[in-house]
């Protein structure tokens, strides 16, 4: 794994974790961590021997959206260059989440507020410890959720309780995130790290092959019809009936084991 300044990537076995790294700063978004976590998404993303990433924060905040006070780099100047931004450094990060071949997770672990939501929605499953929070700040400072959250929590939750969540600036409890269904599963604040790992875990003792068929009949289904996604469906299930993985399934059903994935 590369080295970086603003990001910290930990291997278990099939699953890696990619933590964003200025707890000191509640790990807000300056342009060194736009640009690693980019680099870092990119990187696990085009590793075949991981299968499953973790997306946290260090220390006791996913992350607290844009760093407003960082001074290591010019201001955007003015609309333009917050647009330029967010085109060219935002959206390719978010991108790279819901574009990936296989699963990633969001553990918040604390705060996770304005852009860095919409890292943590972009993710295709999401735990919370019990204390940590969901909050669209920007209406509250005058400016429009950014980062992909107009479309992001619409197809999460639906337009009208997104748009609540946008106007009034909720700090959404992990409890009622779940029960909204922007959470998979709440888990305890204590060790909250190796609760969602073994998650994690869990996932990755799946066929990734499988999961990442899965996970792009999805995306597939999000855009277009009804008959266009079971065609998509037949397409997919055609190639994995074919693949190494369904064999050794069978095999493993008949010899009452766990199955040997490789992916293929």
């Amino acid at each position: 794994m590369s080295d970086y300044e603003t990001i910290l990537i930990e291997r278990e076995g099939r699953v890696a974790r990619i933590s964003f790294n200025r707890p000191e700063k509640l790990n807000s978004f300056n342009g060194t961590l736009r640009r690693e976590f980019l680099r870092a998404a990119l990187e696990v993303n085009a590793d075949n021997d991981i299968w499953v990433v973790v997306l946290t924060g260090a220390g006791r905040a996913f992350g607290a959206g844009a760093d407003l006070t960082d001074t290591s780099e010019p201001m955007p100047n003015g609309g333009e260059g917050v647009e330029d931004q967010l085109n060219a450094e935002y959206k390719p990060g978010v991108l790279a989440i819901h574009h990936a071949r296989k699963p990633w997770i969001a553990a918040v672990n604390g705060p996770c507020a304005g852009i860095s939501y919409s890292y943590a929605m972009a993710c295709d499953l999401v735990v919370m410890a019990e204390s940590s929070f969901l909050y669209q700040p920007f209406v509250g400072i005058g400016l429009v959720p950014d980062g992909g959250a107009t479309w992001l929590l619409p197809n999460l939750v639906g337009a009208k309780r997104a748009y609540e969540l946008m106007a009034f600036g909720e700090k959404l409890t992990a409890e009622k995130a779940l029960n909204w269904g922007l959470a998979n599963r709440v888990l305890p604040d204590d060790e909250f790290a190796a609760h969602a790992m073994s998650y994690a875990q869990e996932l990755a003792n799946r066929s990734p092959l499988a999961l990442r068929y899965a996970k792009e009949s999805l995306v597939f289904g999000a855009s277009h019809s009804l008959a266009d996604t079971i065609s998509k469906e037949a397409a997919l299930q055609a190639f994995c009936i074919g693949s190494d993985d369904a064999t050794e399934a069978i095999k493993a059903f008949f010899q009452k084991r766990q199955p040997n994935w490789q992916g293929k």
